[in-house]
């Protein structure tokens, strides 16, 4: 077999039959969340929290508390999402795809810096050795932090962050043996490029029409 089908099969020899039955379905359901997301569906939230559920469960399980909170953010904020992505006012709807201003890009910055150090209070709390690989987890838990409110508000920049923070986890979950997430962000990165492109040209449009 080949070594790289051997770097990512070893882990799941270990792991039970119903763990990884929860992995393909938080596969699945991520997946999809995205791809409805690049579609400026609402649908990104329910499918995109049944997801970020599971996950948080898997995560807690192998201990890895920073990407475990911030699947329960995850969780918050798609919920919060669907709510404002579904306000309507007269039959319209409320909430469009724009760009961030300087308000909202240093709010941003400060739900990074808050995210990644609440992660890092949460490991010492819990007393879990930090390693190298833990402190790109709270680096990437901030960007995704910010990146999820962002599209929670339908900012065009958070395609931007998710692409930033998923190339980065996608060697982090292959290192820690979770090859099929690993897989999953590749995914996703690929999708935030389009999903990029796409609420430009919406934006671009309404921009021209308005």
């Amino acid at each position: 077999m080949s070594p790289i089908f051997e770097f990512f099969l070893d882990p799941y020899r270990e792991r039970s039959v119903f763990f990884i039955l929860l992995e393909v379905f938080a596969f699945v359901f991520g997946i999809a969340s995205v791809v409805l997301a690049k579609r400026e569906s609402i649908l990104v939230y329910p499918t995109g929290l049944i997801a970020t559920v599971i996950t948080m469960y898997l995560f807690f399980k192998d201990r890895l508390l920073g990407d475990m909170m911030i699947n329960l953010y995850y969780s918050l904020m798609s919920i919060y999402g669907w709510w404002n992505w579904s306000r309507r006012k007269e039959g319209a709807t409320v909430v469009h795809i724009s760009r961030t201003n300087k308000t909202e890009k240093a709010i941003g910055f400060l739900l990074f810096v808050a995210a990644s150090g609440l992660n890092y209070i949460i490991y010492k709390v819990f007393d879990v050795p930090i390693g190298p690989s833990n402190y790109v987890d709270i680096l990437t838990s901030g960007i995704f932090f910010t990146a999820m409110w962002y599209m929670a508000t339908k900012k065009l920049e958070n395609w931007t962050l998710w692409i930033l923070a998923d190339l980065i986890t996608v060697p982090l979950y292959a290192y820690r043996g979770w090859g099929m997430l690993s897989l999953q962000y590749l995914i996703f990165t690929i999708l935030a490029i389009q999903g990029y492109r796409e609420w430009k040209k919406r934006l671009d449009k309404s921009l021209r029409t308005s």
